[in-house]
């Protein structure tokens, strides 16, 4: 009995070893197969690495590489010349004569540019017709009155703008090479389509024989050479109460005629028939001031209210 008791708790020793073994096998070889596994990075680890594998597999695959399309802001601006209207026709009045385009070579010069400029813009070749009118004595619609020099043309009413047109030198030329020079004096109604010039005859025969009728020109402004200085004219019955006033010899075409206040200069309203007003007289009789398309100022002092009298200065715009 005895030994039998003692060999009782020696069996349980035993027993409870084995387990105790057997745990401890399938501990180690449960912690062996963890470790072969590919996913058995720490935690830590896999957490740092999930960011950066995830951004890989979201990313698109790199397109080709393209040039980015400018922004509105940085695309080239169309010159002048580009805005201006097709070949202009009769139903067309509001077009701007069409233009065959600047020179080039080389940029304009800032000494050409005409910030002031109308319809008709200097370093441009414009594109139209011409035919011919009898110019009589050289007068039109410009009033300038008569004179011996009848290389003059009359501008189509759209590029005459209200005036603006006149005493412009215009280069005109045609498709046989041949070319005149004219100042505008006269106004040429509807239907003469903007781009067309109404030329004297005399100036018309210097580019074809007159039984032509219409010709295709271009034409363009000039800023002459000339030793002659502006006129000042003022209107029949201009007094300190009315006055009209009129610049005439002008080298480039005129902008702005100006007066004289008490409170700085004050712009005169142009006609068609190219004369500045005073309604209110005011200004009339004193210093006055003359704008040039190209911003240019003079300042004429002097000249006396003595209506229909061409009154000389000393004065002129620069050439351009």
């Amino acid at each position: 009995m005895a030994s039998h008791s003692r060999r009782r708790p020696h069996r349980k020793r035993r027993t409870a070893l084995v387990l105790a073994i057997a745990m401890a096998a399938v501990g180690v070889l449960l912690s062996l197969v963890m470790a072969l596994r590919p996913d058995s990075e720490p935690n830590a680890v896999r957490a740092a690495a999930e960011p950066a594998a995830g951004n890989r597999s979201s990313a698109p695959a790199a397109a080709p590489e393209q040039k980015a399309e400018p922004s509105p802001k940085h695309k080239p601006k169309p010159s002048k010349a580009s805005k201006a209207s097709p070949t202009p026709t009769a139903t067309t009045p509001s077009a701007r004569p069409s233009p065959t385009g600047a020179p080039r070579s080389s940029p304009r010069p800032a000494s050409g540019t005409a910030p002031l400029a109308g319809r008709i813009q200097p370093q441009v070749t414009y594109k139209g017709v011409a035919t011919h009118y009898d110019a009589a004595d050289g007068d039109g619609a410009c009033l300038y009155g008569p004179s011996p020099d009848l290389m003059v043309a009359a501008m189509n009413h759209t590029d005459y703008e209200t005036s603006k047109a006149c005493g412009a030198y215009i280069l005109v030329r045609a498709a046989n090479g041949a070319s005149v020079t004219v100042r505008i004096t006269n106004e040429c109604p509807l239907p003469c389509a903007p781009g067309q010039l109404d030329l004297s005859k005399e100036a018309f025969a210097k580019l074809a024989g007159l039984s032509a009728g219409r010709i295709p020109v271009t034409w363009s402004l000039l800023s002459p050479g000339t030793s002659d200085t502006v006129s000042i004219r003022y209107k029949t019955g201009s007094s300190s109460h009315w006055c009209g006033i009129q610049a005439l010899g002008h080298r480039n075409p005129l902008a702005r005629v100006e007066v004289r206040t008490g409170s700085g200069w004050s712009r005169l309203t142009r006609t068609e028939y190219n004369y500045f007003l005073s309604p209110a007289g005011t200004g009339c009789g004193g210093p006055l001031r003359l704008t040039d398309i190209y911003g240019e100022q003079l300042t004429v002092e002097g000249v006396a209210i003595r209506p229909d009298v061409k009154q000389s200065t000393r004065v002129q715009f620069a050439r351009h």
